[in-house]
């Protein structure tokens, strides 16, 4: 593994290599090649950057060490090029399995294929690669718009000016954002203006772009921000121009930087409907797992969302992700892709 390692980051300077966990013990009635170990997974992220990005490499590294798996996690850091590069890469190193980490499906289709082909079984999170040999992790994307949507309209009633940041092209962004669409239509709402930038700092670069956007539309009062990199420049946005308390924020995903945000005083972000990144991070380890294993998971292994309020965290005394697996259990663990070999991450 250290030869992996060492391959993956030599020569891409867009990319970043997190963690390299070595084992090569076997776990006791496990099925083949898992009983006697050296299992190599890599995960490939095409974001290289945010809270839930840790988080969910924290849930990737947690489960692999349970599962005895040697592991890669690397970053592309926004790049396609770099992403497929260290797919390939990953590929020619024969690894067992690969985590494809949000991304492009036009630019990874083919390059997944190849690890198929190469007998490299794949899972994929947030990125439909449109193949039933691979299966999709999907966090409901459509669930978790509809609670925070439902959430804005019942504060805000029908009828609301409102806006959206959105980036067309990225699989999860898409989803969530048809179902903002259908809002818009189904409550009578009007989305003045949507914009929006996926880089290397979003929250800045979305700050301004929000503050452009609310200085020449003074009339909207709900903006839907379909990732928590988005809700934090869009608050930056707001806090700045000092107008909280008219316009409020509904987003998706959740972190403790998050809670601490909504927690502020008078803070515009009002809800949030999430999984927990750090298990979304375990289900595709588990995922992966099983098809190595020959086990297929499915096409389709779905965790479920939570919608947290403003009021939820107040009331919870909320102050970090932790503290909400504790008050809503439904957050802390996901029965998904999971076998009687495969050990629980949980501590």
């Amino acid at each position: 593994m250290k030869h992996l390692t060492r391959t993956l980051l030599g020569g891409l300077v867009a990319a970043s290599l997190v963690a390299s966990t070595a084992f090569s013990a076997g776990i006791d009635g496990a099925p083949a090649p898992f009983d006697k170990g050296d299992v190599d997974i890599a995960v490939v992220s095409f974001l290289g950057g945010g809270d839930w990005l840790q988080a969910f490499e924290a849930g990737v590294k947690r489960q692999a060490d349970a599962l005895h798996v040697n592991l890669t996690v690397s970053q592309a850091r926004n790049d396609n090029d770099t992403q497929r590069s260290l797919i390939e890469q990953a590929i020619n190193l024969g690894v067992d399995g690969i985590i494809i980490n949000n991304g492009r499906p036009e630019v990874l289709k083919d390059v997944a294929q190849k690890a198929l082909d190469a007998g490299i079984k794949v899972v994929a999170y947030d990125v439909n690669l449109d193949n039933p040999q691979i299966p999709q992790i999907e966090q409901s994307d459509k669930d978790m718009a509809r609670l925070v949507l439902e959430q804005a309209v019942k504060d805000k009633g029908d009828g609301f000016v409102g806006g959206a940041v959105y980036v067309a092209g990225f699989a999860p962004l898409d989803r969530r954002y048809a179902v903002w669409k259908d809002f818009v239509a189904k409550h009578n709402l009007t989305e003045k203006a949507n914009w929006g930038v996926v880089n290397d700092t979003v929250p800045a670069s979305v700050a301004d772009q929000t503050k452009a956007v609310l200085t020449a539309n003074p009339d909207i009062s709900v903006i839907f921000t379909p990732w928590d990199e988005f809700a934090k420049g869009v608050k930056l946005a707001i806090d700045e121009l000092g107008v909280a308390s008219k316009v409020k924020i509904y987003g998706v995903d959740i972190s403790t930087a998050d809670i601490q945000l909504m927690n502020e005083p008078d803070s515009a972000w009002q809800a949030t409907a999430a999984t927990n990144a750090a298990v979304v991070g375990e289900v595709s380890v588990r995922a992966v797992s099983l098809a190595i294993a020959g086990q297929f998971p499915g096409t389709s292994v779905l965790l479920q969302p939570t919608l947290v309020t403003h009021d939820d965290l107040a009331k919870g005394e909320i102050k970090t992700v932790e503290d909400l697996q504790e008050k809503f259990p439904a957050f802390r663990k996901s029965d998904a892709a999971t076998a009687e070999w495969i050990p629980s991450a949980t501590n």
